[in-house]
């Protein structure tokens, strides 16, 4: 195959093709929800508040994909490098596997892992009469039980789902902007999604007093079968570039109190040639200064 590279003949392709390059920090991670040829309605709502909870972040495919992505995975890195997304969430409906949703990323285009789960029940956005949280807000995320840090199936789900809500990077957080809960609880081979938003209340001091109020969708899940990537591929994909690296102080060394030490390297000082303040007392003798320079030198006789 012969590849020939065209160079960009408008501002706009140009543009397109700069946003689309490696950099040093990555934009944040886009996902796209796909609805399978033969979804009901569960799993389209499931679709709908996921849309929801991940705005702007997000984009949703309304047709029906009649596609199996665990027999074949081509559509889903056609549609991957199409809309510029590594994480995807797929829902269908059969008999077999009734209500089912794929959660996954990408790897440089090319499915990394993926994880098949079942909805056992599905509490919508709309059917919890609460106040919702602004569009675009990061949640805060909790795992809860030992499956999450014992299981390797488990550990992985939860590196997936940290990458699927985590949403931008920040360099600063203020008090009123942590007002979104995601809640993870694995316990009895079930996985309890459930989100919740801040109150912060009055407590007669600094620290106001918190309370949770369930804001939905509310869901449990099963996982059923997983495709996970080998540990060669998995450790490729978390290796950061050169220029992300922080460089090596020489010469600093820390103790265990915290106080920074530096060493500085100098030339050999000759002591004797060292200017000092001038005064008389420091001044040499001229015996001194003989002996300095090899001999002592006969006294002038007075003159008479």
């Amino acid at each position: 195959l012969i590849y020939c590279y065209r160079k960009p003949k408008t501002k706009r392709a140009k543009r397109f093709l700069e946003k689309r390059e490696p950099k040093l920090n990555e934009n944040t991670k886009n996902a796209m929800l796909i609805k399978g040829g033969n979804a009901n309605l569960t799993v389209t709502e499931v679709l709908k508040d996921i849309y929801a909870v991940k705005k702007p972040f997000a984009v949703v495919y309304k047709r029906k994909n009649i596609t199996r992505p665990f027999e074949d995975q081509t559509s889903l890195e056609f549609f991957s490098k199409k809309s510029d997304c590594s994480l995807f969430l797929f829902g269908s409906h059969n008999k077999k596997r009734p209500n089912n949703l794929i959660i996954g990323r990408m790897f440089d285009y090319h499915v990394l892992d993926m994880i098949e789960l079942g909805v056992e029940n599905f509490v919508s956005l709309k059917d919890i009469k609460n106040s919702k949280c602004p569009e675009g807000t990061k949640p805060m995320l909790i795992f809860a039980g030992d499956m999450f840090d014992v299981n390797e199936e488990y550990r992985r789900l939860k590196s997936l789902l940290i990458d699927f809500f985590r949403g931008p990077t920040v360099p600063s957080i203020r008090l009123a902007g942590l007002e979104y809960v995601l809640h993870f609880t694995a316990v009895d081979g079930k996985i309890y999604m459930r989100s919740y938003k801040v109150l912060l209340k009055k407590s007669g001091c600094k620290i106001p007093r918190i309370e949770l109020e369930e804001m939905g969708p509310s869901l449990d899940l099963v996982m059923r079968r997983t495709h996970l990537a080998s540990d060669d591929l998995y450790k490729l994909s978390l290796k950061q570039p050169k220029g992300l690296k922080p460089k090596k102080k020489k010469n600093i060394s820390h103790d265990v109190f915290g106080t920074t030490y530096g060493r500085i390297h100098m030339q050999k000082q000759d002591l004797s040639k060292l200017q000092t303040r001038k005064m008389k007392g420091l001044k040499k003798r001229p015996a001194e200064k003989s002996a300095e320079d090899g001999g002592a030198t006969p006294k002038k006789s007075k003159s008479a």
